[in-house]
C-alpha cells in the first residue's frame, strides 16, 4: 500500500505546510493573536420567535396560533416524548420521503421515510438542512409593491384585476413561470386555467435542470418518458459525466442499490467505469476513472455508438476497447448513464446503446414522465425573454423561482422583466427576483401547508403541515386559484379532490393511512413498453466547441442554483472533493495551474465574450486540462446575512459564446476556507483509508490486516455493562455525500462557526469525512473515510484530563461530563484521531439559532468546553428506557449518521450481542482499526475499500 495524501502541498512536502502539520493545533498562533470582533460574527440563524412579530402589520390573513409548547396539551402528545410525521423533501420537482421528528409540537429533526421508494429511510444533506429554512426569520417579510409594503387585501385586489383581464383576453399575454413540478394537484390547476383561459401559457424551468435528458428520451422514444435505473441488477456500469449517485432523480435509492454490491464479503461486486472532465461523486467511487474533456468525450460517444450500434468505427483511446468489451460481455446486465449537461441527441444515442445492450426491464425501466410539461414545447426561457422584450407578455407570475439571479447572464432577464406591465413573484424569502418584480409575496414553507408530489418512479406523497405557519405566507395553490375565482378553496380541499377517486370507497381511512405511511398506495407509474425509434441510433451529435479550453458550469452540490445560499449548515459543509466551504473558487487542473503559474487562492480575471469577473482559483486533482469549472449558486446579491456576497456569481457568464475563456492572473490572493489540512493524523505507513483490488482479496482475504500485529498492554480495561457499543464503517459503501455530517449536526446541536473561524481550524463537526488521494495529481484515485470519536477502550484522552471530564461508562462509551470540563484541551492534544472539538467562543449562542429548533435531548455546550461524538448517547438512553420497561436488553439503536446514510456505510450496535451485524462486520476479513499501531483499541473499525479492477490493469494500493 502506498502513502496517501490530502492536498497538493502535502504531496509536494511544502515546508510551510509541514511546519503547520507538526503543531498539534495548526494555525493556533495566528488565531490567538488575531483580534476578535464579535459584531462581525455572521448572523448565522437569528431565528428567535420574537421575529415572528416583525412582519408587516398590513399582512393579514395569517392563521391564529404560535409554535410554542401548549399549556393545554392536545390529544396524543406525551410530554418528553417525540412524535413523528411523514413529509417529503422536493428536489428538482421530485419527492423523497422524509419523517419530521417533533418535540412538544416543534419540528427538530428530519429523518428518511423507510416506506418511500425514493429515500428508503435515508436523507440527503439538503433534506436535513430544511429544518433551518423552516425557522429562517427572513420568512417574516410581507407583501410588497414596488418594494414598498402593502396589505394582502391589496394583493388580492390586484389579482382580481388580473382575473378580469384574463377573462377578457382569454389568457393572451399571461405567462406563469415555475420550477419543475411533479404535483398532480398543481397540474390539475394548470389544466383548469387552460380550460378557462385557452391562451394562457406556463413554463416549468430550472436553472439546474434536466431538460436535455427529457428531450433526449423523447427524441429516442417519441414520447415523454423517464428512465429509472435498477443498479441492483447491473454488473457493469459506464458513467459519463454522470450525477447518478449524487443528484439524479431517485439518487438516494440508486446509491443504495449500487453500494449493496460493492463489498465482496457480502455480494458479487459490480464494476463501475467513469469518464468525466471534472471529478464527481460518481467518478470518485468508480473502479476505474478516465479523464476526458468535452472534445474527447464527443469522440468517445461516437466510438461507443460505432461499436454498440454498428456504426462507422471511430478512433478511440485504447482503454475504451476494454470498456466496450466488458459491456458486450455483460449484455442484459450492463448500463450506460450520461450526465444532464450533454445535448439531447447524445442522450437519445445513449438510449439506443442501452437498448442494444439488452438491459431494458432488468437494469433500467421506462415510465411515463413524472414531471408536468410546460404549456407548449416551443416555450423556453430564451423564447420567454424574447416575448417579454417584444411586448407579447403583459403579465408574468413567478412561483418559487429566481430567474433574475439564476437565468443565464446573456439573457439579461432583469431588463426584460422591466418591460412587463404586471409581475408578481411568490418566494419564501426576499431575493433578486422579488426586488425586481412589481409585486412580491411571501410563500409558505412546505411544512406549513398541504401539497402533493411524486417520486422518480411516480409514487405519490401527500405533504401535510408540520406546524402552524410561523409567518404570514401565501400558498401557491391558493394563489393560482385566485386567478380563477375570488373565493378559492383551501389547499387541503384541492389535494383531497385530486386523490379522492384513487383512495377507494373508504376515503377517510385511506387518507389517514396515506398520511401515516407517507405514500399513496399503488400510485407508481406503470412500466412503459414503448419501442425505441429507429432514428435514435442515427442521432447526430452537435459538434463540440473548437476552443482549446472551455468553461464548464456545474451546480454546487449543496446550494444548487443558489436557493440554499442562506442556509448556514450548507454553506459551511465542506464540499466532498475540494473540502472547501464558504466560497466557490474556479477549479483548474494541476497542469494548467503550473502553466499559468497559479496556486490555490490566487485571484484571476476571467473573461467570456466580453463579460468578466475576478475569482480565486483552486487546483482540482483529476480534472481535465482543457476545461475550467465554475460552481454555481454563490454570489447572491439579495440574500440574508449568511449568503449575501459569499463567493462568485458565475451565472453572469452563462449562456455566452463557446469561445475560450481568457484567464489572467491579478496578483491578488484570497485564503480559501478548506478543511483538507485540518485534523491531520499520523500513521507509520501513511495509509489511513486502506484499499486493494478484488484479485488481492480473492487470493488472500486477510491481506488488508496482515501487517497488523497484536500489541500488549499493561492494563486491560473491560467494560462491565450489559452492552458493548461499537460501530463498523464500510469504506466500500461510502460515497462522501456528507449526509451523515449534517445529520450529526442536526441531532447534536453542533454550531456553525463561520468562515473566519474555519480558516483558523475551529470547525465543530463531530464527524468528518476525510478525502484521500492515491497516485498522481493529474489522475488520482479517491478514497473517502468517515472519522469520528473511536471510543477507544484504551483512550489516550482520558488519563491526561486533570478533572476527569472525559471517562468511560460501563458499556464502553467514552463520554464527556461537560460541567467538569475546564478547557485545558489536553485531551484533544493527546487524541491521535483529532476528533475532539473545543468551543473557543460561545459558538452556540453566537449563531443565535432559534431555541425551538434545537434537539432538547442534547445539551448545548458553552464556551471553554470540549465536545465530541457520543455515539448518540441520547438515543442509547431512550433505548434503555424502552428495554427496561419491557424487561429486555437494549440493542436496537440507530445513530443519526447511520440513519441518514443512503448507502448503509455505518453499522452500529452491541458487539457483545450474539449474531449482531456490527459484530459480524468487525470480525470480517476486511475489518481493520485506524491507527492500529497506537494500540488504542477503538470501538470503531473500518472495512477496507476494494476496487473491482480488470486484472490486466491492477495497481495495488
Amino acid at each position: 500500500m502506498n502513502a496517501q495524501w490530502r492536498s497538493l502541498e502535502e504531496l509536494a512536502q511544502d515546508a510551510n505546510v509541514l511546519s503547520r502539520i507538526e503543531q498539534e493545533f495548526p494555525m493556533l498562533g495566528a488565531a490567538l493573536t488575531a483580534p476578535r470582533d464579535r459584531r462581525q460574527a455572521l448572523a448565522l440563524m437569528a431565528a428567535s420567535l420574537a421575529l415572528a412579530g416583525a412582519g408587516l402589520s398590513g399582512c393579514d390573513g395569517a392563521p391564529e396560533g404560535q409554535l410554542i409548547p401548549a399549556v393545554r396539551m392536545p390529544p396524543g402528545v406525551v410530554p418528553g416524548m417525540p412524535d413523528h410525521y411523514s413529509a417529503a423533501h422536493i428536489e428538482g420537482g421530485y419527492a423523497a420521503g422524509t419523517v419530521v421528528k417533533h418535540f412538544m409540537g416543534r419540528p427538530i429533526k428530519v429523518e428518511g421515510n423507510p416506506f418511500h421508494p425514493a429515500s428508503l429511510g435515508a436523507t440527503s444533506p439538503i433534506a436535513q438542512a430544511e429544518l433551518l429554512d423552516f425557522y429562517d426569520p427572513r420568512r417574516s417579510w410581507g407583501v410588497m409593491q414596488a418594494n414598498l409594503p402593502r396589505s394582502r387585501s391589496a394583493l388580492e385586489q390586484a389579482l382580481g384585476e388580473q382575473r378580469d383581464k384574463l377573462a377578457a383576453t382569454g389568457g393572451a399575454g399571461f405567462v406563469i413561470l415555475t420550477g419543475a413540478s411533479t404535483s398532480p394537484t398543481l397540474a390539475a390547476q394548470f389544466d383548469a386555467l387552460r380550460r378557462s383561459y385557452p391562451q394562457i401559457r406556463w413554463l416549468h424551468w430550472e436553472a439546474i435542470g434536466r431538460a436535455n435528458v427529457d428531450s433526449g428520451v423523447a427524441l429516442a422514444y417519441g414520447a415523454r418518458l423517464e428512465l429509472n435505473p435498477r443498479l441492483q441488477n447491473a454488473d457493469v456500469i459506464l458513467a459519463i459525466d454522470s450525477d447518478l449517485l449524487s443528484a439524479a432523480p431517485g439518487h438516494l435509492r440508486i446509491a443504495r442499490e449500487f453500494a449493496a454490491r460493492r463489498n465482496p464479503t457480502r455480494a458479487q461486486m459490480n464494476r463501475l467505469y467513469a469518464i468525466e472532465a471534472t471529478p464527481s461523486l460518481t467518478g470518485a467511487v468508480a473502479d476505474e476513472r478516465f479523464i476526458a474533456g468535452p472534445r474527447e468525450t464527443h469522440r468517445i460517444l461516437l466510438a461507443l455508438a460505432g461499436a454498440l450500434l454498428g456504426g462507422a468505427p471511430v478512433e478511440n483511446p485504447p482503454w475504451l476497447d476494454r470498456i466496450i468489451s466488458d459491456l458486450k460481455a455483460h449484455r442484459g446486465r450492463a448500463f450506460i448513464h450520461l450526465g444532464p449537461d450533454h445535448a439531447p441527441e447524445a442522450h437519445a444515442l445513449v438510449c439506443a446503446m442501452n437498448e442494444a445492450l439488452g438491459g431494458r426491464g432488468a437494469v433500467y425501466t421506462l415510465v411515463d414522465a413524472v414531471t408536468h410539461a410546460s404549456s407548449d414545447d416551443s416555450l423556453s426561457l430564451a423564447t420567454l425573454v424574447a416575448d417579454m422584450r417584444a411586448g407579447r407578455v403583459n403579465s408574468l407570475l413567478i412561483v418559487d423561482s429566481n430567474p433574475v439571479y439564476a437565468a443565464p447572464g446573456a439573457l439579461n432577464f432583469v431588463e426584460a422583466l422591466g418591460r412587463v406591465d404586471f409581475s408578481l413573484c411568490l418566494s419564501a424569502t426576499p431575493n433578486e427576483t422579488t426586488a425586481a418584480s412589481l409585486w412580491a409575496a411571501p410563500m409558505i414553507h412546505p411544512w406549513e401547508g398541504w401539497a402533493d408530489a411524486r417520486a422518480f418512479d411516480g409514487t405519490a406523497s401527500v405533504m401535510q403541515p408540520q406546524a402552524l405557519p410561523l409567518f404570514q405566507g401565501v400558498e401557491a395553490h391558493q394563489l393560482l386559484e385566485l386567478l380563477l375565482r375570488p373565493d378559492p378553496p383551501s389547499a387541503l380541499d384541492l389535494v383531497r379532490r385530486t386523490w379522492k377517486d384513487r383512495l377507494g370507497t373508504n376515503v377517510d381511512d385511506a387518507w389517514a393511512d396515506a398520511l401515516a405511511q407517507g405514500v399513496i398506495p399503488n400510485s407508481a407509474s406503470p412500466v412503459s413498453h414503448r419501442p425505441l425509434r429507429d432514428a435514435a441510433a442515427r442521432a447526430r451529435l452537435p459538434e463540440p466547441s473548437p476552443a482549446a479550453t472551455v468553461l464548464l458550469f456545474r451546480p454546487d452540490p449543496y446550494l444548487l442554483d443558489g436557493r440554499y445560499a442562506d442556509n448556514p449548515w450548507l454553506q459551511e459543509l465542506p464540499r466532498p472533493l475540494s473540502k472547501i466551504s464558504w466560497g466557490n473558487p474556479l477549479l483548474i487542473s494541476p497542469r494548467r495551474a503550473r502553466e499559468l503559474s497559479l496556486a490555490n487562492g490566487d485571484v484571476v480575471r476571467i473573461t467570456v465574450d466580453g463579460a468578466h469577473m475576478t475569482t480565486p482559483i483552486a487546483i482540482a486533482p483529476g480534472q481535465s486540462d482543457d476545461c475550467f469549472v465554475a460552481l454555481l449558486g454563490f454570489g447572491r446579491r439579495h440574500a440574508g446575512p449568511v449568503g449575501q456576497n459569499v463567493g462568485v456569481d458565475f451565472f453572469k457568464l452563462a449562456g455566452r459564446s463557446c469561445g475560450a475563456p481568457d484567464i489572467q492572473k491579478t496578483g491578488a490572493t484570497e485564503e480559501l476556507a478548506s478543511t483538507q489540512r485540518h485534523a491531520t493524523m499520523f500513521d507509520e505507513g501513511g495509509v489511513f483509508a486502506r484499499n486493494g483490488v478484488l484479485s488481492q482479496f480473492l487470493a488472500d482475504p486477510q491481506f488488508v490486516r496482515r501487517s497488523d500485529e497484536p500489541r500488549p498492554s499493561f492494563y486491560e480495561w473491560r467494560p462491565q455493562g450489559p452492552a458493548a457499543w461499537g460501530m463498523s464503517i464500510d469504506l466500500n459503501a461510502c460515497i462522501g455525500c456528507n449526509a451523515c455530517v449534517v445529520a450529526c449536526q442536526a441531532e447534536n446541536n453542533i454550531p456553525v462557526v463561520g468562515k473566519t473561524e474555519m480558516l483558523r481550524g475551529r470547525e465543530m463537526y463531530w464527524l468528518r469525512i476525510d478525502r484521500y488521494y492515491d497516485g498522481t495529481p493529474e489522475s488520482p484515485k479517491f478514497n473517502f473515510q468517515p472519522v469520528l470519536c473511536m471510543h477507544c477502550e484504551e483512550a489516550p484522552c482520558e488519563p491526561v484530563c486533570p478533572v476527569g471530564a472525559t471517562m468511560h461508562d460501563a458499556e464502553g462509551l467514552n463520554v464527556m461530563v461537560y460541567n467538569r470540563c475546564i478547557g485545558t484541551r489536553f485531551c484533544s492534544n493527546n487524541c491521535p484521531y483529532k476528533v475532539r472539538r473545543f468551543n473557543y467562543f460561545d459558538f452556540a449562542d453566537e449563531e443565535r439559532r432559534a431555541i425551538e429548533s434545537r434537539n432538547p435531548e442534547v445539551t448545548v455546550r458553552a464556551r471553554g468546553v470540549m465536545e465530541k461524538c457520543t455515539f448518540c448517547l441520547q438515543r442509547i438512553a431512550a433505548a434503555r428506557i424502552v428495554a427496561d420497561r419491557e424487561g429486555e436488553k437494549a440493542s436496537a439503536v440507530v445513530t443519526a449518521c447511520e440513519a441518514a446514510c443512503p448507502t448503509r456505510a455505518f453499522t452500529f450496535g452491541d458487539l457483545a450481542a450474539k449474531g449482531s451485524e456490527v459484530a459480524a462486520r468487525r470480525a470480517g476479513p476486511l475489518s481493520y482499526a485506524l491507527l492500529a499501531e497506537q494500540n488504542t483499541k477503538p470501538r470503531v473499525t473500518y472495512e477496507a475499500h476494494i476496487f473491482n479492477v480488470d486484472k490486466t490493469q491492477e495497481t495495488p494500493k
